[in-house]
């Protein structure tokens, strides 16, 4: 399968923008995968943007497919690449404690004609050159206004990913880009509630996917001191690698092939602070990891944290996660496990 994703990046990429002088530098990932994702937060005193050197997501022709493992709870396919990978993201939203997103017909309307937009101009990005076929709106906010989506709230947040690939399914679209872990900020956020998405083939049989997201007021989605984990304690069939090199910037310099990355996510509004973050196979040692942390990783959010084992992962093996830290100033500490398939 040859998956591009970029969020602002070429392949996946994430949106960093002020929500207010305290969050100012929250990352609301948006992707691009020949990904794109992007995100951001306002309030009534700043505005949100798009930052162009956000994460993106790309996969080589002949990368093995991250497809999911069936399972019987999964959502019905449609053979519609935006309804299906839409389906997939409020699928393991839901898997990880989180209310689905509402799907909105003007967001729908946002992000089928970014879709379109890069396709006609041969192109993955989150930012639209004003001239060109198909422009609707330089970043997303234009492009959500354009299609007639207002925000009622003095404080919100908004976000995008985006992917280009020759595989038209929208599922292993989706799970591309919740693999590529800048993009995964975006697509977990607790406190996105509205989403739209939209599909269109180019003619060489590139396939362009993106989802808009908006969260039209922060109310607490978790609450202050709370926290989900990905992969969920218990989950079965989890991939065991993950291509370090396919997400722009790279989460792990100087190596492609890697362990799954495992990740921690509050609402965008609090302030996560790792003490101790590990993972090991049951009965064995601690794996050699690389944390992603904001106060190291600008492009990881205030309000997560990931770590990524710098080995991929065995096949069939259960992995036992431990961590310790602060949510907004509360000491916490969580244990759980996966099995990869």
């Amino acid at each position: 399968m040859a998956t591009e994703r970029h969020p602002t990046h070429p392949f996946l990429s994430p949106f960093v923008s002020p929500f207010s002088s305290r969050l100012a530098g929250v990352l609301l990932a948006a992707l691009l995968l020949n990904a794109c994702g992007g995100g951001g937060t306002s309030s009534s005193t700043s505005t949100a943007i798009t930052d162009p050197a956000a994460p993106v997501l790309t996969v080589a022709p002949g990368a093995p497919s991250t497809a999911p493992v069936a399972s019987p709870n999964a959502p019905q396919l449609t053979g519609n690449t935006a309804t299906d990978g839409f389906n997939w993201f409020n699928y393991r939203r839901q898997l990880l404690g989180e209310p689905a997103l509402t799907r909105t017909t003007a967001i729908d309307t946002a992000a089928q004609s970014h879709s379109q937009y890069q396709q006609v101009n041969n192109t993955i990005t989150h930012e639209q050159t004003v001239g060109k076929a198909g422009f609707t709106g330089v970043l997303l906010p234009d492009r959500l206004t354009a299609a007639g989506f207002r925000f009622s709230r003095p404080s919100y947040a908004y976000g995008e990913v985006i992917s280009s690939t020759s595989d038209a399914s929208g599922v292993n679209a989706a799970e591309d880009l919740i693999t590529a872990i800048y993009h995964r900020f975006a697509i977990f956020e607790p406190m996105f509630r509205l989403a739209g998405a939209g599909s269109a083939v180019s003619s060489s049989g590139r396939t362009y996917f993106t989802v808009d997201f908006a969260a039209d007021g922060l109310t607490p989605a978790l609450g202050s001191g709370k926290f989900l984990v990905y992969p969920v304690d218990g989950q079965q069939g989890v991939p065991a690698l993950f291509f370090s090199d396919f997400e722009s910037p790279d989460p792990v310099a100087g190596r492609n092939q890697v362990g799954y990355p495992i990740s921690i996510h509050a609402d965008i509004t609090s302030t996560v602070a790792v003490t101790s973050f590990t993972v090991r196979s049951r009965g064995g040692n601690v794996l050699p990891s690389q944390l992603l942390a904001h106060v190291s990783d600008p492009q990881t959010p205030a309000s997560a944290a990931a770590l990524i084992p710098l080995d991929v992962l065995g096949a069939g093996t259960t992995y036992d996660v431990q961590f310790a830290g602060t949510v907004d100033g509360t000491a916490v500490t969580r244990a759980w496990s996966f099995t990869t398939r």
